[in-house]
């Protein structure tokens, strides 16, 4: 079976192509490494003996879309990473996520309904819900109006799957995450962002190993038990595995509808402050941070209901937060040459 993964180089894609390979999927990547590095498919290759097929392409734009599944026509299967993902960065540069976000998956989709090619894996997020009225959020949850524009690229992306599933043969799973962190156990992939990281792990990490002078702590008056907001974080080969569940469900026909929606979580919240706690009790480091004001589209608190998923799908959350800050930081010792 050949899956093509989008986005395969980036943080979960890699985790994920890890996890195919090991079920004996054959793997193609495509990404243009605009968030990511080349470095990738070498360390996929040491984790697992294979290294994955790589194609360096930008998928927003149609004819070298068009040119990747002729050139791949036996293809089985879609997981689809690729995306921009920053909310902040999304609040002043709206077109850029609407142009890269949007673009790429209607070409997606294009190409798979001209090549016969029945299955998409979606790569959502619990940003979908905005801030919800009930917690924890289940899956049938209202769709609030998106606190930022890649949560709103996302929710019409789930509009677009869903509509063009009415019409074609393509069938879906939308895997709504919560907060993956953490690194894989060989610490040889991990979440390496370019630039100054936007999601609070790598910052922690960053912070504690030298890179950073201080962590950012955006927000202290949320009406949290601590002041800081708080997420559902879940480690990035646990959520890696649920996308193999996904992929072989719908390979396997088990699916029970055209487009179905999962959680993935652990069903836990975590405060900003939990997170520095538990890195500060695994890492042995002491991390400087300080406070700021609020960040323009982050919602107060959210985490996820499991239950379907953990019914339906037939996955389940396994690594506790300490595994995760550890795992994190261990990626970012090597990074280090430490």
């Amino acid at each position: 079976m050949k899956i093509l993964v989008t986005g395969g180089t980036g943080y979960i894609g890699s985790h994920t192509v890890v996890e195919l390979q090991k079920k004996g999927f054959e793997v193609i990547i495509a990404d243009n490494l605009s968030n990511s590095s080349i470095d990738v498919i070498d360390s996929i290759g040491k984790i697992t003996g294979i290294k994955p097929l790589f194609e360096k392409i930008d998928l927003s734009e149609q004819e070298p879309t068009k040119d990747l599944f002729s050139h791949y026509p036996d293809l089985n299967s879609v997981i689809h990473f690729a995306a921009y993902k920053a909310v902040g960065e999304s609040v002043t540069m709206p077109l850029k996520y609407y142009q890269n976000n949007l673009c790429s998956l209607i070409n997606l989709l294009r190409e798979m309904e001209s090549h016969g090619i029945r299955d998409i894996v979606f790569s959502s997020s619990c940003t979908v819900y905005g801030q919800p009225d009930i917690l924890p959020v289940t899956e049938t949850a209202p769709i609030k109006k998106a606190a930022s524009p890649y949560g709103n690229t996302k929710q019409i992306a789930e509009e677009i799957i869903t509509d063009v599933s009415k019409v074609t043969a393509i069938q879906a799973i939308l895997l709504r995450y919560f907060n993956p962190i953490g690194a894989h156990e060989s610490a040889l992939i991990g979440e390496l962002p370019l630039g100054v990281p936007n999601n609070l792990v790598p910052y922690i990490t960053q912070t504690a190993i030298g890179k950073r002078d201080f962590l950012n702590v955006w927000g202290k008056d949320y009406h949290t038990p601590d002041g800081t907001a708080i997420r559902d974080y879940i480690h990035v080969v646990d959520l890696a595995m649920a996308h193999v569940t996904a992929i072989e469900r719908m390979l396997e026909g088990k699916n029970k509808q055209k487009v179905e929606v999962f959680n993935l979580g652990t069903g836990i919240g975590y405060s900003v402050l939990d997170v520095i706690k538990s890195f500060e009790r695994t890492s042995k480091e002491k991390l400087n941070y300080k406070f700021m004001e609020r960040r323009p589209g982050d919602v107060e608190e959210v985490w996820a209901d499991t239950e379907f998923a953990n019914r339906e799908l037939g996955w389940k959350a396994e690594r506790g937060l300490d595994e995760m800050t550890l795992s994190a930081w261990r990626w970012e010792q090597r990074l280090a040459g430490l």
